[in-house]
Parts: C-alpha cells; sequence; structure tokens
C-alpha cells in the first residue's frame, strides 16, 4: 500500500513538473510577445510623424518653386515710358549776379576747411609744447626743494 501510494504521489509531482516546466517558457514568450508590441507600437508612430514631416517639407518645397516660378516671370510686360518733356528755363541777365554759382560756394567752402584745420593744427603744437614744458621739471623749482628739505644750522647765537 505504501508502494502504491507513493507511485501516485511521484506521479503528482512529475504532473507539477512538467507543468511548471512548460509554464516558464509560455511566459517567456508571451512577454517578448508584449515587448515587440510596445516596440511596434514606438515604431509606427515614428514612422506617422516622418510621414508627416516629409509632407510638410513636400508642402515647402511647392511653394518655394511657385515663388521661383512667380519670381522669374515678369508680372508687367516691359514698355518704355517717355518722360515728359520740361520746359526750357532761362534765366534773364539781371537776376543772373544774383544766383549763386556752385562751384564758387565749394571753393569757399573747402577754403574755410583748410583755414580751420590749420588753425586747429597750431593749436594742437600749442598744447604739445606746454605739455612738454609741465613734464620738464624746473631747475628754480629743485633748487628751492632741495634747500627746504635738507637741514640747515640756524644762525642763532649759542
Amino acid at each position: 500500500m505504501f508502494v502504491q501510494h507513493n507511485k501516485t504521489q511521484s506521479n503528482v509531482d512529475m504532473k507539477k513538473l512538467f507543468v511548471l516546466s512548460m509554464l516558464i517558457p509560455c511566459a517567456l514568450v508571451c512577454s517578448c510577445q508584449k515587448q515587440d508590441s510596445t516596440a511596434e507600437q514606438q515604431l509606427a508612430q515614428r514612422k506617422t510623424e516622418l510621414d508627416a514631416r516629409e509632407k510638410a517639407l513636400d508642402e515647402r518645397e511647392k511653394a518655394l518653386a511657385t515663388r521661383e516660378n512667380l519670381a522669374a516671370k515678369p508680372r508687367i510686360p516691359a514698355v518704355p515710358r517717355v518722360a515728359p518733356a520740361e520746359p526750357q528755363r532761362t534765366v534773364p541777365p539781371e537776376l543772373k549776379g544774383l544766383i549763386a554759382d556752385p562751384s564758387q560756394g565749394r571753393s569757399d567752402r573747402e577754403q574755410r576747411m583748410q583755414e580751420r584745420l590749420a588753425q586747429r593744427q597750431r593749436r594742437m603744437e600749442e598744447i604739445q609744447k606746454m605739455r612738454a614744458a609741465r613734464a620738464l621739471p624746473r631747475p628754480q623749482a629743485t633748487a628751492l626743494a632741495t634747500e627746504a628739505a635738507s637741514p640747515t644750522p640756524s644762525p642763532t647765537p649759542e
């Protein structure tokens, strides 16, 4: 009886072991399929985003091509314009002296500019001379400074 009981127990244990050994690979396959489905969803999402970008790019290229075509085509045919004839204006001889000659005005302006430049140059030279004079030590000032700094005996009687 004991042997019989052992056989049934071992049969149950073997069945459990068999089910467990089949359940583990099945669980692994299911988990891999689940991961594959998420990867496929991500791939599909990326593909739709890429398609949308390509479509937008195609639209931009078409718009650019139409702009280039419009820019290349002349919009209005070129018709030479005729300028209205200007009336001949003459100045009476008594008024010619009152009108300033533009070339004379330019030469006066240039002459004034040259005078101003020369005056500025002279002023700059004077300023530089003054600065140079200040930078050099004066002989009298140095002699006075050395006398004041050196102790001299006072002429008082002792």
